[in-house]
């Protein structure tokens, strides 16, 4: 039970001073990732950066501001209408709305601005899913009153990711959704169903789409294909290598110039090993792994299961997708296009991630 004395408290600056190394460093690191494919596209090396700024950075600090001060009782009150609008646009990327690009339909264009609806959603599903579970809590040994309508709520949202395709979003925002259940107090057989479930469809999946097979197969055979399906990971094994253990120095990458593709994006961690080496990737990793404990803290400190839900969601979400980007990108997962946090080119997840963290430091202004 938790204890009905709520205090304001100051926001927890350590998170906020974690937030701003990975924001600043993801920023230095685009300008060096993206600076030559940048002036060979557009004539400025700063094209990426100045977007990343105009359409990520901007609106993710209104989103950020608006989390630290926004009460955490109305982002309960509106948490279905968040939903309700993160499936409406998941749907519409298949009308004439959407629009595809790299073999998938994971972009909407709404008045003269492009997003993706996925991102939006990892915020939405989370801050309805925190209320669910906070006014259902009595009810989560129930298979019939919890885990079926947790199942149902969550199938909802998968099923047009899914279909875009966008799989590793998808398992993404699952298992977050998973940690959230289990954190409110899921019965373990009730877990274990739905992840069995969704072990069985993610299989039937790669069985019978080419393309997710062919990715599992690239990843068991690294070397079957270099110059083909493999030849992503390899350049960036490549790059990785050629880092050794202080890099060969900031903007010197030789990879992301002719070898690495999407340096700024799916690869930028290639990018960032090659350039600060093994010691500036670990820092970074650390960095990572600091920002996620600090969450975790203030979840504990929360004055609601509502808050503690919601940021653990959010903490997951990040530190789950930093961890699958560095863990495709050096060759411990199967490939990915999944961005880094704070980082990689796109700015619906740099404001999506900064929305989180604002609301993440609200919680922290209140503890019991």
């Amino acid at each position: 039970m938790r204890k009905n004395v709520v205090r304001s408290s100051g926001p927890d600056y350590t998170f906020i001073f974690l937030l701003t190394v990975l924001v600043v460093f993801g920023l230095v690191m685009l300008t060096s990732a993206s600076s030559d494919l940048a002036k060979a596209n557009y004539g400025n090396s700063y094209y990426y950066l100045t977007h990343q700024i105009l359409f990520g950075l901007l609106p993710g600090l209104v989103g950020f501001f608006l989390g630290v001060f926004v009460n955490r009782k109305i982002w309960q009150k509106v948490s279905l209408y968040l939903l309700g609008i993160g499936i409406l646009f998941l749907l519409l990327v298949f009308t004439h709305l959407g629009y595809q690009a790299y073999g998938a339909d994971r972009w909407l264009h709404i008045g003269g601005f492009g997003f993706q609806p996925s991102e939006f959603v990892k915020l939405a599903l989370i801050i309805y899913m925190a209320s669910w579970l906070a006014k259902n809590a009595s009810k989560h040994k129930s298979f019939k009153e919890s885990t079926l309508p947790f199942f149902i709520i969550l199938s909802l949202v998968i099923l047009p990711i899914v279909l875009q395709p966008a799989t590793t979003t998808a398992v993404l925002i699952t298992s977050a959704a998973l940690i959230m259940y289990l954190i409110a107090g899921a019965n373990l057989k009730s877990l274990a169903f739905i992840v069995i479930v969704g072990l069985l469809g993610l299989a039937l999946l790669i069985a019978i789409t080419p393309y997710r097979f062919q990715r599992i197969f690239s990843f068991l055979h690294p070397n079957s294909d270099t110059l083909g399906k493999t030849y992503q990971i390899n350049q960036s094994l490549i790059a990785i290598g050629s880092g050794g253990l202080w890099g060969v120095g900031y903007g010197r990458s030789t990879t992301k110039l002719h070898y690495l593709p999407e340096p700024m994006g799916d690869s930028i961690f290639a990018v960032i090993a090659e350039e600060l080496g093994f010691v500036g990737s670990t820092l970074l990793i650390a960095t990572f792994l600091m920002f996620v404990w600090r969450g975790i803290k203030i979840a504990k400190r929360a004055p609601d299961m509502f808050s503690e839900l919601m940021v653990v969601g959010f903490v997951s979400v990040i530190g789950l997708q930093a961890f699958v980007h560095i863990g495709a990108v050096s060759g411990l997962l199967p490939f990915t296009g999944i961005p880094l946090p704070f980082t990689s080119y796109g700015g619906t997840a740099l404001a999506v991630f900064l929305t989180m963290s604002g609301v993440i430091v609200g919680v922290s202004r209140t503890s019991h």
